[in-house]
């Protein structure tokens, strides 16, 4: 006698659960309550500048950004706090952020970006960091970079949609992530001794790529 085996049973659609919805935390609830701080410290030969472009800082960071700032001139340093009307408690880092790069040599119309856009970052490397250069062949090397009358920066500039800025032996640059590196392998470029020419062409291919992509 055959027994004919019973039909499978069919299991029973699993129901995900609903997505969490959370509210957005707003700035006493990310700092229990307490007052964050932030310091950035004034370089000698930035301090003639700060004085100059004070108004400049001040206006949007304690306007817009709802952040305290003051000069601490017996620390030469520039103090930032939240206030209790702060809308975001990240406003705190891109005020520091923002002066930071003013300290660096950015210019006030450049670095306020870093208020507005959150893709934006600052990248600092040392031409020591890409070759080890001396004497004449560094001072070379930095004519390389900048290029008659800033030309060459300018065009580096102008194509990674980037600011550079040169302090002696320092680089900074200014910009978004994927700018950034493409503004950089640009100046090492020039560091480890390519010819202008070369690079151009190398960045005009690069950057059209990128915009391509996007």
């Amino acid at each position: 006698m055959e027994i004919d085996n019973p039909p499978p049973t069919e299991k029973p659609a699993t129901t995900l659960p609903a997505k969490p919805n959370f509210q957005p935390l707003k700035a006493h609830e990310i700092s229990d309550g307490q007052v964050q701080f932030r310091k950035v410290t004034v370089p000698q030969h930035r301090y003639t500048p700060l004085k100059k472009a004070w108004l400049e800082i001040y206006n949007p960071i304690y306007e817009q950004m709802k952040i305290d700032i003051r000069m601490n001139l017996k620390k030469r340093r520039v103090e930032l706090k939240t206030r209790p009307d702060t809308p975001d408690i990240s406003n705190l880092q891109k005020s520091a952020d923002f002066v930071h790069a003013f300290m660096l040599g950015f210019d006030t119309c450049d670095a306020v970006a870093l208020l507005r856009l959150d893709e934006l970052y600052v990248d600092s490397f040392e031409i020591k960091d890409v070759k080890t250069l001396r004497g004449e062949h560094l001072s070379r090397a930095i004519g390389r970079l900048s290029g008659k009358g800033g030309k060459t920066k300018f065009a580096i500039e102008n194509a990674t949609k980037t600011r550079i800025v040169i302090a002696d032996t320092k680089i900074h640059i200014l910009g978004s992530f994927t700018n950034i590196k493409i503004a950089r392998d640009s100046l090492c470029s020039l560091i480890m001794g390519s010819p202008a020419g070369k690079v151009y062409s190398k960045l005009r291919s690069v950057t059209a790529r990128l915009n391509e992509m996007f």
